[in-house]
């Protein structure tokens, strides 16, 4: 498939912000795994994007700094209440992460109702627009994303569930707006639970899983003429049950 210059400006923005998320969504699914707490993406980046909602419920600029606070400023109330409550309710905290997706899933609907586009900014939340990621937001998206990574593999390990949380809620926000919630979740869980057998190397193989899935699921979509976000998905679970199933039979024989 030969790909022309105006395919190329579409895809390069988008596999380079698949490669950003992937960056640090490996090692935080990884935590999330371990921690028995995997529907905490879907909550958070639920709560982030009830944020961006609100805003816009609120008259204020789409692309302006008021919306990246509301944003930001959710997802750190959501962080917060859920660090309380998995030192509260440790026996019920996947349940919790769960009402609470449920809520902010069915607010921002509420706040959606009234607006004509209302469907349509619901699907871009969800299903986001990664073809359409623009370049110029990219070296911003990259020094946040560095900023978590060097908190993340630095002194996050000494805060304890409050550094986790609040990483993950920034990580989050920034991640909703890049690639929608579908591919925030995919990009979170499948790497980590693909490699969950690896003893050796399993950080390398997950971060090399994630851009190969992008990388593939835009080369794919384009060829097909189909939705970017979905075919990602789907081929990073293809790619992602092969590696299980070639790591999990490796590792039994050993």
């Amino acid at each position: 498939m030969s790909i022309d210059a105006a395919q190329w400006a579409i895809l390069w923005p988008a596999f380079v912000a698949g490669v950003l998320v992937t960056a640090t969504h490996v090692p935080l699914g990884m935590q999330v795994l371990d921690r028995g707490i995997v529907f905490i993406d879907l909550a958070v980046a639920q709560i982030a994007g009830l944020g961006v909602i609100a805003a816009d419920f609120l008259g204020w600029a789409p692309a302006g700094a008021a919306v990246q606070i509301a944003a930001l400023g959710s997802a750190l109330c959501a962080a917060a209440v859920l660090t309380w409550t998995e030192r509260r309710w440790p026996q019920v905290q996947e349940a919790i992460i769960g009402v609470v997706f449920v809520v902010a899933s069915s607010a921002a609907i509420l706040l959606l109702a009234k607006n004509p586009h209302g469907g349509e900014q619901l699907k871009d939340l969800l299903a986001g627009q990664i073809l359409w990621v623009s370049p110029a937001r990219l070296p911003w998206d990259a020094l946040m994303y560095g900023a978590i990574l060097a908190l993340w593999f630095g002194p996050v390990h000494r805060v304890g569930r409050i550094g986790f949380y609040a990483l993950f809620a920034c990580a989050v926000t920034i991640s909703v707006q890049l690639v929608g919630l579908y591919l925030v979740f995919a990009t979170l869980v499948i790497p980590a639970l693909a490699t969950f057998y690896s003893r050796h190397r399993r950080l390398l193989k997950a971060y090399a899983l994630g851009a190969a899935a992008y990388l593939a699921g835009l080369l794919l979509s384009l060829a097909a003429d189909l939705p970017s976000g979905a075919m990602v998905v789907c081929t990073m679970a293809a790619l992602g049950l092969v590696v299980l199933l070639l790591t999990s039979r490796r590792e039994s024989r050993i």
